[in-house]
């Protein structure tokens, strides 16, 4: 533990309650130490560590009365302790250095357990008793109820990552847990299925199943729909299936992915599975979003392995921590080393933003034409790497033209990326285009008050949006 003292504005210093300990702050306290501060008593300085995510603030550990007078006092400096802890708890810490003058409350000692065993489940008994100062049965007590649920989580966790197909030392690395706990848990997964099973042959729709055992939606569907037909699966997800070239989904299904602006209509992942794939099929998903296309595969009965560079480990395990990066090396990719290799990747790539115009930023919308085209190549080229020879890729795009205020025929074709350059670098990187789909996107987000503008000064807007179906070659 780094310790350096220091002289910190206070207001660069704030209380996080996130960390603190007790229940409120005892405001007489706080006047009898400005009345100290007046007749100049020294006091002795307050613990802080770095505000994470703020730079140049700091939160308290210990002192938060002590900052508080200085705050009423008008003090412009206060002297501190910057702590770095290393792997200790802060608001375990926190609580530790409340055990002095003003022990923490019954009340508090129990919040201070369960605010920290939420927050890391990893931490045992032991660990937490010693910094509250309650022995171990005490806190065993206090978070009873806690362990059980964490449990239970866990447990759908290892069951949602199992259905989609991943490998159990994947779902240890993932779930920060050993491979032989994913191995018990998988043993009792029959009997976590046949509740919901049994439920569902009561009459219990997916939904009301779902919220009674606290299941994902497309988990439960993945159980309602198991072992039946692809067309059966269409029928009782009330979704039309499509058999030629044109998909034209007004919304995306709220039951599948995050609701996110402009969502892919899990039907069209639906139709691409349908058409290119069969179940137990797996497919890669390398920029994953809002896990349309996981939830959908666990309905059509379709492994899936997924990537996203955003880490949701709570709300989407099954979605794997990964940035692409343009000059970046991606032999470190989990899918890198597996033995087996996706029979279907589906990549809808996020849109070049025109208007950034590479202004610098890394991830990919952000850069200029050329080193989005570029991240393309090199992309394209990675995912044929990865394939075997029967591998399909069904690539979703829309076009991209700097059409706002500007008027179709004063549009610059040099800010525009259409199907044609996609195309010409899907055939340098040796991918053969077998289908063209068009999935149109709704013309409704145009709204009225967008619409009479844009007729009076000719704007041609853009709701194309394609299907390529690709193998290598």
């Amino acid at each position: 533990m780094k310790d350096d003292l220091v002289k910190i504005r206070v207001a660069d210093i704030y209380l996080d309650e996130s960390i603190y300990p007790r229940e409120n702050i005892d405001h007489k306290r706080i006047n009898i130490f400005v009345e100290n501060l007046r007749d100049e008593f020294l006091f002795d300085p307050i613990e802080v560590q770095l505000y994470p995510g703020k730079k140049g603030r700091y939160r308290i550990l210990d002192g938060a009365h002590r900052w508080s007078a200085c705050k009423k006092a008008g003090q412009i400096e206060i002297n501190a302790i910057v702590k770095t802890l290393y792997k200790i708890d802060p608001l375990l810490y926190a609580a530790k250095m409340a055990i002095g003058p003003r022990q923490l409350t019954e009340v508090e000692t129990k919040n201070t357990a369960r605010r920290a065993f939420n927050a890391n489940p990893k931490l045992t008994s032991s660990e937490i008793g010693k910094s509250i100062g309650r022995s171990r049965q005490t806190v065993d007590s206090y978070i009873a109820d806690l362990r059980a649920t964490n449990l239970l989580a866990l447990g759908l966790k290892v069951f949602h990552l199992n259905q989609l197909g991943i490998p159990q030392e994947r779902i240890a690395k993932r779930l920060d847990v050993l491979q032989q706990t994913i191995s018990s848990y998988l043993q009792e997964m029959p009997e976590m299925a046949f509740l919901v099973n049994s439920d569902l042959a009561k009459g219990y729709t997916v939904p009301q199943v779902a919220q009674k055992h606290g299941w994902p939606e497309p988990l439960v569907w993945s159980q309602s729909l198991k072992s039946k037909g692809d067309q059966t699966r269409f029928k009782e997800l009330n979704w039309a299936l499509k058999p030629w070239d044109v998909w034209d989904f007004n919304d995306g299904d709220k039951r599948f992915g995050d609701a996110r602006p402009n969502r892919m209509p899990a039907q069209v992942i639906a139709h691409i599975l349908y058409f290119f794939s069969k179940p137990g099929d797996l497919v890669f998903d390398p920029m994953a979003g809002g896990g349309v296309c996981p939830d959908t595969c666990l309905a059509m009965e379709r492994r899936c392995w997924s990537l996203d560079m955003d880490d949701r480990p709570d709300t989407r395990p099954e979605i794997e921590p990964w940035h692409w990066d343009l000059e970046g090396k991606w032999e470190n990719l989990p899918i890198m080393n597996a033995k087996k290799k996706p029979d279907l990747i589906i990549w809808e790539p996020p849109r070049f933003d025109i208007a950034e115009k590479g202004d610098g930023k890394r991830d990919i919308s952000g850069l200029s034409k050329t080193e989005y085209l570029r991240f393309f190549e090199k992309f394209f080229f990675f995912l044929k790497k990865i394939s075997k020879k029967k591998t399909r890729l069904g690539f979703i795009f829309t076009d991209f033209r700097d059409y706002e205020n500007c008027p179709a025929d004063q549009e610059d074709p040099n800010q525009a990326i259409l199907i044609d350059a996609y195309c010409k670098v899907l055939k340098t990187t040796g991918w053969k285009l077998t289908h063209i789909i068009q999935t149109p996107l709704s013309s409704e987000r145009f709204s009225a008050e967008l619409t009479t503008p844009m007729q009076k000064k000719r704007i041609l807007g853009v709701t194309s949006r394609y299907v390529l179906i690709l193998k290598g070659v």
